[in-house]
Order: structure tokens, then C-alpha cells, then sequence
């Protein structure tokens, strides 16, 4: 009859009580929420780099530069998960509730990174070489 009293473990916001599944259900609800967005913003930079220089990249519209797009697609994506790799830790750490509520800003800072290297990508390595 001890076991009537027992109360079943309540989630609280302490690192130490949180299972990996639960850090990981968690970083994967915030992060890939996210990533609809960070595919949007990316798009948006080529769309916007092929409608502002539509002539000169007319000559790159054929059916094999759709493969280096789905590449170049998949590298940003992969790119995008090194948030795991710092969000999965610091769900350890003694900082866990100042984290979760300023997350935002990796998101923000991996987003300013990631339109900063598409700029620089098609600008420098893609736009000189479509003829």
C-alpha cells in the first residue's frame, strides 16, 4: 500500500530530470518549425537573383542545373542541423531556461550566415561562370 501515495514524476523544466527523448522531441519541435521558414528565406535569394538578372541566367535554365540546385539545397539543409549540435547540450546545462527562451537568436544569426553565403555563393562562384 506505500505505492498509493507516490505521485508519477511531473516534467519540470530542470535539465537533469529530462530524458535525450524528450531533449531531442523537443529540439526537433522548435528546430524543424523553423526550417519551413529557412528554406523559404533561401529560395526567396535565388528567386530574387534569377527575376533580378533574368537575362544573364536565362542561359542557366536547363534541366542539368536542376541537379546542382537539389545539391546546393541539400548542402543548406545539412548545414541547418548544426543547431542540434549546439541546442542538444545546452538542454544540459545550467543555462537550459535562458536557452530555450533565447534560442531565437541562433536561429537569426544561422539565417543572417546562411543569406550571407548564398549571396556570396551565387555572386562569386555562380553568376560569373553562366554564359
Amino acid at each position: 500500500m506505500g505505492g498509493e501515495n507516490q505521485r508519477p514524476l511531473q516534467q519540470s523544466g530542470n535539465a537533469s530530470e529530462r530524458s535525450p527523448r524528450e531533449a531531442l522531441r523537443d529540439a526537433i519541435r522548435y528546430w524543424e518549425l523553423r526550417r519551413i521558414w529557412y528554406n523559404a528565406v533561401l529560395t526567396a535569394v535565388v528567386v530574387a537573383w534569377v527575376a533580378i538578372s533574368w537575362p544573364h541566367f536565362r542561359a542557366a535554365m536547363a534541366p542539368g542545373a536542376l541537379v546542382y540546385l537539389v545539391v546546393f539545397a541539400a548542402l543548406a539543409n545539412l548545414c541547418y542541423c548544426a543547431a542540434y549540435i549546439v541546442d542538444l547540450p545546452m538542454q544540459y546545462s545550467a543555462f537550459q531556461a535562458a536557452w530555450r527562451r533565447g534560442r531565437w537568436g541562433l536561429w537569426l544569426a544561422g539565417m543572417a550566415l546562411a543569406t550571407l553565403l548564398a549571396n556570396y555563393w551565387i555572386a562569386d562562384e555562380i553568376y560569373p561562370y553562366v554564359r
